[in-house]
């Protein structure tokens, strides 16, 4: 038996880096060192390697594949391997974007491991690494007995072993789901990120016990991670009946979309929010373990710190992708800022998008108040390109845009960037947010319905307070249904 000695660099430095590798032998399957950690993925396995590895490989052909982030190229050779003997191998990964360069960074804000996980430290190191995340957010849970991997961490920023200036965050995701068996997802899941102390409880209901009451509400953790300097991100389970409310009571910094992969997104609940005239930008996650490459790009116009990263992360100077680099401005203003026509006549605004790919990009989009009015649709794509248009902005609202691609990355995922929106300020309301509101009255009234009759409190003025809660928000969406 031979076998391979990589050795994997940057090709413009020279310097050594970590990366994921895949090794297929001639017989095709897949081959990794003993003592290696497999990625977590959808598709053809990988390992993580610090730099170099050793594969032990049948005589024949193999097909080697190397990958690192987004912003470098994938790496694809196939080699001979001899009976016997060592084929020495130098694997230099070309980068095609430094988007650092130009004050973007990017975060994972969601990622867990599970209790079968054996080797967390050097998992959560490969992670950040691998995927060259500038910030990487893990999270303590709790769902009954499972001894979660990630629950062996404290809560609070810890020092990367290895990169001193980059950020490991342990945040928390407190969650409630209704009772088993039940098509509603509960009051829902909240990420809760720079933290200094547990909130507690981490979850309530059934995730805790099956007798263990549908109280308190997510509201009063988001209010005790505010008070303790936190940032609050709602977290997949669009759906969940608290999102609505927290969203309106504005106890929520920014939605977590494409948040697990293996969910439908919440652009829906997004467009919605964003229609009512909430401001909330974009961010992502992967959820179990790195299993996606999803990212959010936050820009800093100075230095990075994770004070400013954060910051910019609320302020919505974000976008969110597994790859492509997608920008936008109208009218000179980029996502998260607002833009007063209310004296410009006609009212309309330019826009213009630009984005960079690795791989083709065959549909870009402008929206509006959540319907697409502009776009390019190209059957061969395009790796880099902009879209122009002049929009007519009648109504108050927003402005973001989003680019898809047929190709797919090694997790098995289509291209994909979305960015947070600009928003508008006309003097005249959109009828858009009338059918919003309507849509989460109807929603808020489902679950008061769920609350006063099915959920289980220990307490009457528990129950109380959650209808109050829920009628406070379902208020607020009144007032908009009604103009």
């Amino acid at each position: 038996m031979g076998s391979i000695a990589g050795t994997i660099v940057d090709a413009q430095s020279g310097h050594g880096l970590a990366a994921k590798v895949s090794v297929q032998g001639s017989g095709g399957l897949f081959h990794a060192p003993d003592d290696s950690i497999a990625t977590v993925g959808t598709t053809n396995p990988f390992f993580y390697a610090d730099g170099t590895f050793l594969v032990d490989l049948p005589r024949g052909q193999a097909d080697v594949r190397v990958e690192r982030g987004t912003e470098y190229a994938p790496l694809h050779i196939t080699v001979t391997i001899p009976l016997k003997g060592t084929v020495d191998l130098s694997l230099p990964l070309q980068r095609w974007i430094r988007l650092h360069d130009k004050g973007w960074y990017p975060g994972n804000t969601h990622i867990h491991y599970r209790e079968f996980e054996t080797r967390p430290e050097d998992r959560l190191r490969f992670d950040s690494e691998v995927e060259d995340l500038t910030v990487t957010v893990i999270s303590i849970l709790q769902q009954q007995e499972f001894a979660y991997a990630t629950n062996r961490f404290p809560v609070g920023r810890m020092e990367h072993p290895s990169r001193p200036h980059w950020v490991l965050d342990v945040g928390e995701e407190t969650r409630h789901n209704a009772v088993l068996g039940d098509s509603s997802s509960g009051y829902g899941h909240v990420m809760l990120v720079r933290l200094h102390e547990q909130v507690d409880p981490l979850s309530r209901g059934v995730l805790v016990d099956d007798s263990d009451p549908d109280y308190p509400p997510l509201l009063d953790a988001c209010d005790a991670a505010r008070a303790q300097g936190g940032v609050v991100i709602w977290c997949h389970n669009g759906w969940g009946m608290e999102a609505p409310i927290a969203a309106s009571l504005q106890r929520i910094d920014a939605l977590n979309l494409f948040d697990p992969y293996w969910l439908d997104t919440e652009y829906d609940l997004w467009y919605h929010l964003l229609n009512c005239g909430f401001r909330l930008p974009a961010s992502t996650g992967s959820d179990w373990f790195v299993c996606s490459a999803n990212r959010v790009y936050t820009h800093l116009d100075s230095s990075f710190s994770y004070d400013g990263w954060l910051q910019t992360l609320k302020e919505g100077r974000s976008f969110i992708t597994n790859g492509p680099l997608l920008e936008l401005s109208v009218e000179g203003q980029s996502p998260g800022s607002v833009l007063d026509l209310c004296t410009r006549h006609p009212k309309q605004a330019q826009v213009q998008v630009r984005w960079q790919a690795h791989r083709p990009i065959e549909c870009v989009e402008i929206i509006m108040n959540g319907s697409v009015v502009a776009g390019e649709h190209t059957a061969s794509g395009s790796r880099e390109g902009q879209l122009s248009a002049t929009v007519a902005a009648p109504h108050d609202g927003w402005i973001a845009a989003r680019c898809s691609g047929q190709s797919r990355d090694s997790y098995g995922h289509a291209r994909w960037a979305h960015t947070s929106p600009v928003y508008l300020r006309t003097g005249s309301r959109d009828p858009a947010a009338r059918v919003s509101a309507q849509f989460f009255v109807r929603q808020i009234e489902r679950s008061l319905q769920w609350i006063t009759k099915r959920g289980r409190f220990e307490e009457a003025a528990h129950r109380q307070r959650m209808q109050q809660l829920f009628r406070e928000g379902q208020e607020s969406f009144l007032r908009l249904a009604k103009g």
